[in-house]
């Protein structure tokens, strides 16, 4: 049996609330399970709320966002558990990539599923950063840049 799967893309502007408790509740979803994504509520609606967000959603139920500020800086990146290893994260990237000449996140030294996925789609650390985080924990932070010829990069990525 086949099963059409409908997937909508969506980007919230700055300034809207649209889908913010969404992104709230899978972002908690994921710290739950895996001790990651820890920003306080008023901290991440905040930042949402001053972000341009690219999201996915199946059925009216978010499974996949990226906040991201005017700089390219990815705030926040997450994809429901249940659809990770269906492109919707390199797809999320991509958008992003449409819209900046380079692309700058952090990523915690221990969040291994973070690191081999922005390493995977061509991102460099550039440098580590202890404590940067509320809990004391170290990040790094990475960069994907024109340098690299991004749009073509992520563009190979998502027909493979």
């Amino acid at each position: 049996m086949i099963v059409s799967v409908n997937i909508d893309s969506r980007v919230v502007a700055p300034g809207s609330d649209d889908l913010v408790d969404e992104a709230w509740q899978l972002k908690e979803e994921i710290n739950r399970q895996e001790d990651v994504l820890k920003q306080r509520y008023d901290f991440f609606t905040d930042a949402y709320r001053r972000s341009k967000v690219y999201c996915y959603v199946q059925d009216e139920a978010l499974i996949g966002f990226a906040a991201v500020r005017r700089d390219g800086y990815i705030l926040f990146l997450a994809v429901s558990p249940d659809h990770r290893g269906e492109g919707i994260g390199k797809r999320l990237i991509a958008h992003v990539a449409d819209d900046h000449e380079t692309i700058t996140c952090h990523a915690r030294t221990s969040n291994e599923n973070a690191l081999q996925f922005y390493e995977h789609l061509g991102f460099e650390i550039k440098r580590r950063i202890d404590n940067y985080y509320e809990d004391g924990g170290d990040a790094y932070y990475l960069k994907l840049g024109s340098d690299v010829g991004i749009a073509d990069r992520i563009s190979d990525l998502i027909r493979r």
